[in-house]
């Protein structure tokens, strides 16, 4: 099964949308097989965001992304990386498709709610980054066989 990262940000956690973005992936039926609440320290800041760090925006990526608790995830699911990209809609919040959550809640891109692995290779170094081995479960969800032929 593939697996993908998704961090609520702290806009999302402050605006008080944890539930609300869990139970979309829920919904959807992917099985959540890491989670945690978190302050992100400023290192892994840089290194999540080691893609732009020559960009003028780094630092204020990394200033926001420790400036408030984050709830970091491990989602899986059969082709979950790509349906997560929709269920979260596109960076900007004014040009995101109603129905998605940055369409729904998004006001700005800077506070844009939710981030979401871009690719399969993505996902695998982002879950290495956040998470250890210890801390996914794999497990099987009673519904599978209703989800997936």
């Amino acid at each position: 099964m593939e697996r993908s990262f998704i961090m609520i940000k702290p806009d999302g956690v402050q605006r008080n949308l944890v539930g609300e973005i869990i139970r979309r992936f829920e919904t959807k039926g992917f099985t959540l097989v890491g989670l945690k609440l978190m302050a992100v320290p400023r290192e892994l800041a840089e290194k999540h965001y080691d893609v732009h760090k020559d960009r003028p925006f780094f630092s204020g990526l990394v200033e926001f992304i420790t400036s408030s608790p984050v709830i970091a995830m491990v989602w899986e699911g059969e082709g979950v990386v790509t349906s997560a990209r929709k269920i979260i809609g596109a960076t900007n919040p004014l040009s995101a498709e109603l129905g998605t959550i940055r369409g729904d809640y998004g006001v700005s891109v800077g506070r844009n709610l939710i981030h979401g692995s871009d690719a399969i290779e993505t996902a695998q170094r982002e879950i290495k980054l956040w998470f250890s081995e210890e801390e996914l479960t794999s497990w099987e969800p009673s519904i599978k066989s209703w989800l997936y032929e």
